[in-house]
C-alpha cells in the first residue's frame, strides 16, 4: 500500500537548513530543502557532477552564478546544469523558504 505525505507537513523548527531525501534511484535523487535565512558560506560554490532541477514551493531565494543573480519567488524553477557553480547567496528569514530539488545524471537535451 501507498503512503501519502505531504510536502508541507513535519516542517521542523530549527533555523538550521534541512535537506531531506525523498526518493532515490541510481540516476535519480529527489531532495526537500527546507532553509530559514540560511545562505552558503563565504566563498563557497557547488560544482555538482549532478544536473539540478529546483522548484522554490515557499519562501524566497537568491541564486549566485558566477556571472549573475537570480531572484526566485515561490514557483520559479530552474535547471542548473552539471559542474555550473553556483552558491545559494539569500533565502527568506521572514518565513520558511521550501525546495524541491531533483538531481539526475542522464545529460541535459538542449
Amino acid at each position: 500500500m501507498n503512503s501519502i505525505e505531504n510536502i508541507f507537513s513535519n516542517l521542523p523548527q530549527s533555523t538550521d537548513e534541512i535537506i531531506e531525501i525523498l526518493v532515490r534511484s541510481p540516476n535519480v535523487r529527489i531532495e526537500r530543502i527546507i532553509s530559514s535565512g540560511n545562505h552558503s558560506s563565504d566563498g563557497f560554490w557547488y560544482d555538482q557532477d549532478e544536473n539540478e532541477w529546483v522548484i522554490l514551493l515557499q519562501g524566497s531565494a537568491k541564486i549566485e552564478f558566477e556571472e549573475e543573480m537570480i531572484d526566485l519567488k515561490t514557483g520559479d524553477y530552474l535547471l542548473i546544469p552539471s559542474h555550473k557553480k553556483h552558491r545559494v547567496a539569500e533565502t527568506s528569514s521572514t518565513e520558511k523558504t521550501i525546495w524541491l530539488a531533483v538531481f539526475f545524471t542522464t545529460p541535459v537535451g538542449q
